[in-house]
């Protein structure tokens, strides 16, 4: 049924697009054409993206909708170097460069920031990172290479930003999306956007709303709850936000934003169960809830533009895992964590806008994150009933409260100086003190046995011993504990030569450094439950040290019809943090390691042959391998010398569409989006604590290439296109989790989606 209902909504689309005829003017999509100048500020300033001495891939909405992106996943396989890690909804890990000893990260600062706006939104890789809606964004840019002195240590190897648009306040605007797809037979997804824009006091006040609504059926059957298409997505919510501008000099935006993400399962499989299969005891939750407040202040002196950005953000998520793989799904064994995240961010900053050879940018950061997480372990309500476990006052053996603390003060400045029109030199600094400090609180307990005969055993010595009839007491509570304070200063550095031998081409070379903020181990000093012998967890991680070198050209010739840019580089990465794993209980570590060196090469391009055609290309090499490695880092890390680190080694996309006339009012687009991504290795390849010992879950993804089309159709402000994602149901697995606690581990591309997107104002 809901088949014929989609093919329903699409004929009625095909055959209503006409009627939106009115008079005169031009459609929005008509203003918009592949080879006009996009504007970025990156640099913080605007400026032609051609002129940026950086390597930038930045996308405007009309882009984003036309290609059908609406989130992470798109971005990545449109930009050239990096690589999308996500295992399911809500667990987006970039990888840019080759600077990745895995795709997970677990307990490690992402080695790229991402950005909503002013609020760094990117964190350590075993949290849930809500997967933002990017509809009704100005832009989305990525930033490959150390973002250092602008974008803090966040930023090892790019940023991300993502820039909502401000209210208009001179024209009253509305805008919507509506995408209805079919995943598979029976698989039915739903998106809904809408934006409203309302000049309150004309060229003073004015209001931009966005609501959206997501509800996408899953693909995957869970074997072990007995659920069909168990990974659901229900996802919803919206953004309001006021500019006040009082004077010509000065405006004030306010933000509000909220948004709840709740897939109802994992998207990771088990291919040894079939296609589209899963498995766990309880479906596996990552769901994430966030609240932002912004106020962002600007005020534009003669010389000079003051910039202050002020804002709160509150998360809530839960981390929900079966892992009873650890022990080959002997015993029931799983994790429900919830945690907790109040963030406060202040930026401000001065930027010239005075005419002369002198630029700068100057400003100050602060950060401070409290994250709270009560880890419950627990069995199952069948497990415990089988075993004639007594005792628990529900399925939970141990219950763990903690909070850690996170600061970032820094300060940061670039300067650039033009010798002429042609060439001029960029220098830029950022100098930070940051601190980490993790606390346990008072309270929960770890379920020890009572029995006679097995006293003070706890509940995973007991399982695994097969032991029935056991009775547990909870009446241990741990103490407070306050954990080690890491602290880290330390400057990002960078120095930038930018010559254009003409107009239309530009050249630049640039020095970057980069480094992560010190990571505290949640179980510092902890041993195995189940084996003594293992390894005691390491305090943390020391900050990594990054080096970048980079040159670079953009072009853009024949007034836009050909774009090129292209840059090669050449990274040094040493006191590498790294992942590693228990191998007795799977608990996860930070450490240091060694040293690596990335190399490679980006090209984009853009060609219009002939009116109405656009060509475009992009494509990256990269050769990233482990360089240095002692004994004693090869032992606790499983690292291999010469070892090839976790990014594919070629990946590229090619794009063409082709512009109609349908009639004088009506035009049409066909386009074709093609995705090249080579495998890469899964993790480092021996076992953590035993390096002569093979990795049981290493792997290398496959190399696969993901093809859409679409046919799409514009009339005034009203659109529709017809689509198909994954053309030819590529099933490639295209993430491979590192750890063993995972029964399901692997990602697969999303089969075969066949759709309709209607649109109004975009």
């Amino acid at each position: 049924m809901r088949g014929r209902l989609l093919a329903s909504a699409c004929a009625v689309t095909l055959f209503t697009v006409p009627a939106f005829a009115q008079d005169g003017g031009e459609t929005r999509a008509e203003a918009r054409q592949p080879g006009d100048e996009i504007v970025v500020t990156a640099t913080r300033r605007e400026e032609r993206i051609q002129d940026v001495p950086l390597s930038i891939s930045a996308f405007q909405q009309e882009e984003l909708t036309e290609k059908g992106i609406v989130g992470f996943e798109g971005i990545a396989r449109e930009t050239p170097g990096v690589v999308l890690n996500r295992p399911t909804q809500n667990f987006n890990n970039f990888t840019a460069r080759g600077i990745a000893t895995n795709g997970y990260n677990a307990n490690l600062q992402s080695s790229v920031a991402v950005y909503i706006d002013e609020l760094p939104v990117s964190t350590i890789g075993n949290t849930t990172v809500v997967d933002p809606n990017l509809f009704d964004v100005e832009r989305v840019e990525f930033l490959r290479g150390p973002q250092g002195t602008l974008f803090g240590s966040g930023s090892l190897s790019g940023a991300m930003r993502i820039l909502t648009k401000a209210p208009d306040l001179n024209h009253f605007d509305m805008a919507g999306l509506a995408d209805l797809g079919l995943t598979g037979s029976d698989s039915f997804r739903q998106r809904y956007n809408l934006m409203l824009n309302i000049p309150v006091v004309n060229d003073r006040i004015a209001v931009r709303a966005v609501g959206f609504y997501r509800h996408e059926e899953g693909y995957l059957d869970n074997l072990g709850t007995g659920v069909h298409n168990s990974n659901t997505l229900v996802n919803w919510g919206g953004r309001i936000a006021t500019l006040f501008k009082p004077t010509d000099r000065l405006s004030i935006k306010l933000l509000a934003s909220y948004e709840d993400s709740d897939p109802k399962d994992s998207s990771l499989t088990s291919p040894a169960l079939g296609r589209e299969r899963r498995f766990s005891d309880q479906p596996d939750r990552f769901t994430g809830k966030q609240t932002i407040f912004n106020a962002t202040l600007d005020y534009e002196f003669d010389f000079a533009r003051l910039t202050s950005s002020t804002t709160f953000s509150d998360f809530d998520q839960r981390f929900y895992v079966d892992l009873g793989g650890t022990f080959g799904n002997t015993i029931a064994f799983g994790l429900d964590a919830d945690a907790y995240d109040k963030v406060w961010v202040q930026e401000t900053r001065l930027v010239s806008s005075f005419d002369g050879p002198l630029q700068f940018t100057l400003g100050g950061f602060y950060l401070h994150r409290r994250r709270d997480v009560d880890y419950f372990y627990r069995a199952s309500p069948e497990f415990l009933a089988q075993r004639n476990y007594t005792g628990l006052p529900d399925q939970y053996y141990q219950k763990l409260y903690t909070y850690q603390i996170n600061e970032e003060l820094a300060g940061f400045g670039e300067v650039s100086y033009r010798f002429s029109n042609r060439f001029w030199l960029t220098g830029g600094m950022r100098y930070g003190r940051i601190s980490a400090q993790g606390f346990t609180e008072a309270g929960g307990y770890l379920a020890l046995a009572t029995t006679p005969g097995f006293t003070g055993l706890n509940y995973l010595v007991t399982a695994l011993s097969g032991l029935p009839n056991v009775n547990f007491r909870i009446d241990n509570p741990y103490a407070a504990v306050t954990g080690v304070k890491a602290k880290g200063t330390k400057p990002s550095w960078k120095l930038s030569a930018t010559f254009k031998p003409s107009d239309e081409l530009t050249t630049y070379a640039t020095f970057s450094t980069g480094f992560r903020a010190p990571i505290v181990n949640a179980r510092a000093g902890a041993p195995s439950l189940t084996n003594p012998n293992d390894i005691i967890i390491p305090y943390g991680a020391d900050s990594d040290d990054l080096k970048s070198y980079e040159i670079g050209a953009k072009a853009r010739f024949l007034n836009g019809l050909v774009t090129i840019n292209a840059a090669a580089y050449l990274i040094d990465w040493s006191n590498i943090q790294a992942q590693a794993n228990r191998l007795s209980d799977q608990v996860q570590f930070a450490t240091n390691i060694g040293a690596a060196r990335s190399k490679g090469f980006e090209l984009e391009m853009g060609v219009i042959p002939a009116k109405d055609v656009f060509l475009g290309l992009n494509v990256a090499y990269n050769d990233a391998k482990i360089t240095e490695l002692s004994a004693a880092e090869a032992a606790i890390s499983g690292a291999v010398l010469g070892h090839r680190l976790s990014a594919p080694r070629l990946q590229g996309a090619v794009f063409a569409s082709y512009g109609f006339d349908l009639g004088a009012d009506t035009r049409a687009t066909l386009a074709v989006n093609a995705q090249y991504v080579g495998g890469f290795n899964s993790s480092f390849p021996n076992t953590p604590g035993n390096p002569n010992l093979r990795l049981a879950t290493f792997g290398e993804t496959d190399e696969y290439v993901n093809t859409n089309i679409s046919l799409g159709f514009k009339r005034r402000d009203f659109g529709a296109q017809f689509y198909v994602e994954n053309l030819f149901d590529d099933h490639s697995v295209v993430y491979i989790h590192p750890e063993a606690f995972f029964t399901s581990r692997f990602g697969t591309l999303r089969p075969r989606t066949v759709g309709v997107r209607l649109s109004y104002g975009i």
